[in-house]
């Protein structure tokens, strides 16, 4: 035996077990990260102020649950696609925006008396920046979901940036 072997040996055998793998971060199965699947589906959206479909949504769940992923379509060809997830450790939703045009964007908010209200997080020094948006969801009665996004200025009114009725497109056509 190699001179070195018994030593190794009797330390192995008596060095203490490892502590056990701390238990797997819970899956997103809880009520909070399904708050927002009221949203889930393929949707045509009527914009209120011109009165008729100015884009197609489809919104679907990803990454075992854990992600809700809205793929927008505008009839003028523009694109974009958020992820919103249910973030754990702030007990907040977040929403990662971003456009065929550059744009971007990303709210935190709750849900709040049935409607997912989601706004620009504040600066660490707890003001706003200079552009605040808040976009909030609703449900009503005939299962549409309504997208209000609001921005205000310096803190000044807010402004609706959009508002639109996302009513469900079954069998290639929407629904009422």
């Amino acid at each position: 035996m190699h001179p070195l072997a018994l030593p190794l040996l009797l330390a192995l055998a008596t060095a203490p077990t490892p502590p056990p793998a701390p238990p797997a971060a819970p899956a997103c199965e809880a009520a909070e990260h399904h708050q927002f699947d009221f949203w889930l589906g393929e949707w045509s959206v009527v914009g209120q102020k011109v009165g008729k479909v100015v884009d197609h949504s489809r919104i679907t769940s990803a990454v075992a649950g854990c992600v809700i992923v809205e793929q927008w379509t505008g009839l003028g060809g523009n694109t974009s696609q958020s992820l919103n997830l249910y973030n754990r450790n702030l007990g907040k939703w977040e929403q990662f925006w971003v456009d065929s045009q550059g744009n971007r964007l990303q709210l935190q908010g709750t849900l709040r008396d049935g409607a997912m209200v989601l706004e620009t997080p504040p600066l660490p020094d707890g003001t706003f920046p200079r552009r605040h948006d808040r976009i909030t969801w609703s449900v009503d009665a005939n299962g549409r979901v309504r997208q209000l996004w609001e921005v205000s200025v310096d803190g000044g009114e807010w402004a609706t940036q959009f508002d639109g009725l996302y009513t469900r497109v079954v069998g290639g056509g929407a629904t009422e």
